[in-house]
């Protein structure tokens, strides 16, 4: 019987946005110290028996980061002409570390991120059977 392995990381940054037409208060400019959790899924192990090291994972993640750690997020390329919501900024999070890690038997399964201890958005990445 074939398995799925999942591996999991958690990071974070300081960032400030404002909802563009949200007609209540996250319209206004506020911040959170934003958590981030990355699942990487897949079917084989490699030589070492990992499906990806922590280490690198966690490295790429706190790198992406950087582009967004206390900074306004309205003013980021990739957030100019969208809301810096959660659920976006989970989207540009899992795309990026998708270019990265994902490959035939690995790839990014979802990222949440969580503006707050009880509140986040997850994305998703859509496989299809011959993804594997």
């Amino acid at each position: 019987m074939e398995g799925l392995y999942e591996v999991k990381i958690q990071a974070g940054f300081a960032a400030a946005h404002q909802l563009r037409n949200f007609r209540g208060k996250c319209e206004n400019l506020h911040g959170h110290n934003w958590k981030v959790e990355v699942v990487v899924r897949g079917t084989r192990l490699d030589e070492c028996g990992i499906l990806v090291d922590f280490g690198e994972l966690k490295k790429a993640t706190n790198e992406l980061l950087e582009e967004l750690d206390h900074k306004l997020l309205n003013d980021h390329p990739c957030f100019r002409d969208v809301n810096p919501s959660s659920e976006h900024i989970a989207r540009f999070i899992f795309q990026r570390l998708s270019q990265k890690f994902n490959g035939k038997y690995r790839w990014v399964h979802c990222v949440s991120t969580w503006e707050s201890d009880n509140a986040c958005a997850t994305y998703y990445g859509i496989r299809s059977a011959g993804d594997e």
